[in-house]
């Protein structure tokens, strides 16, 4: 059996490449790697060069393929590396910014509800205010009614004195 690292073993056995069978399947092989390297864009000289000998050319493309391999393996090494560093970080930072906020709940309900007593209180206040202000309107308007009214009365009650001190002043001077 012939294994392939990366790959399922085969069940071939040397038996399978004796004689004219072998050559027909190294042929057939070449073929099938050259119609494979003209796909993947692979340079005429290197398709020349590897045309020496079908082993080499089935050799070198699975060397081909294994530095692929690894390299998106190590690619994805790296990637897996950096999600695990920001599951790792992003977690613990989570955690703490839940535990401060979860620490601060009860100072924010308080200082919720004295601000909702305040505005109460505000409310009173200014409902108090509006009461007030009724009020002293009215005691103002109340209060100008009566100026009014003392403002005619007296000015009848001046007027009256000032005929009596002219007729005073005439009657002294005669």
């Amino acid at each position: 059996k012939i294994k392939i690292p990366g790959c399922i073993e085969a069940p071939f056995s040397s038996r399978h490449f004796q004689g004219f069978h072998t050559m027909a399947v190294l042929r057939s092989l070449a073929a099938a790697l050259l119609l494979t390297a003209g796909a993947h864009g692979v340079s005429e000289q290197a398709a020349v060069r590897n045309n020496m000998n079908p082993i080499r050319k089935v050799v070198t493309l699975l060397q081909a393929m294994q530095k692929k391999v690894t390299a998106e393996g190590e690619a994805e090494k790296e990637l897996y590396e950096k999600f695990m560093c920001y599951c790792k970080t992003g977690g613990g930072d989570l955690s703490s910014s839940i535990s401060g906020a979860e620490s601060k709940v009860p100072a924010v309900g308080s200082a919720i509800e004295a601000s909702e007593d305040q505005l109460t209180q505000a409310k009173a206040d200014f409902k108090g205010a509006q009461t007030d202000r009724s009020s002293a309107e009215a005691s103002m308007a109340e209060a100008g009614a009566l100026r009014e009214k003392e403002a005619s009365s007296f000015a009848s009650s001046k007027a009256e004195y000032d005929t009596n001190i002219a007729a005073i002043t005439k009657a002294v001077a005669a």
